[in-house]
């Protein structure tokens, strides 16, 4: 069975997502900004998922172009997160990487379904 490269990296970019939440929840008290992070970060391996089981070509490019926007969301607040110093400089180089390869096989993977049909 082939490996399904983007449901694997997003599922592992969400727990990444979900350590650096409780990072900042507990050592940092920032409330606002990583629920935020957390409810975009989370998601992309969600619409993932639902996109495996689409009704059709046109369903599975739409739940992929949702999971996109979540992943430009999310580098938004990994952005101000760093900005604003609630990141250092470890973290953010560490998950900024993440959420620009996952931005690029979300790209790939929609363009290449549109030319298909």
């Amino acid at each position: 069975m082939k490996e399904n490269i983007i449901k694997n990296k997003s599922f592992t970019f969400a727990l990444q997502i979900v350590k650096i939440y409780k990072v900042l929840q507990v050592e940092k008290k920032e409330f606002i900004l990583s629920k935020q992070l957390l409810r975009s970060g989370t998601s992309i391996g969600a619409l993932v998922r639902e996109a495996e089981h689409a009704e059709s070509n046109a369903d599975f490019i739409h739940k992929m172009a949702i999971a996109q926007k979540e992943a430009n969301e999310t580098d938004y607040w990994i952005d101000l997160l760093y900005q604003s110093e609630y990141l250092d400089e470890k973290e953010y180089l560490s998950i900024t990487s993440d959420i620009k390869e996952l931005n690029k096989i979300l790209a790939s993977i929609i363009i290449s379904c549109k030319n298909k049909v």
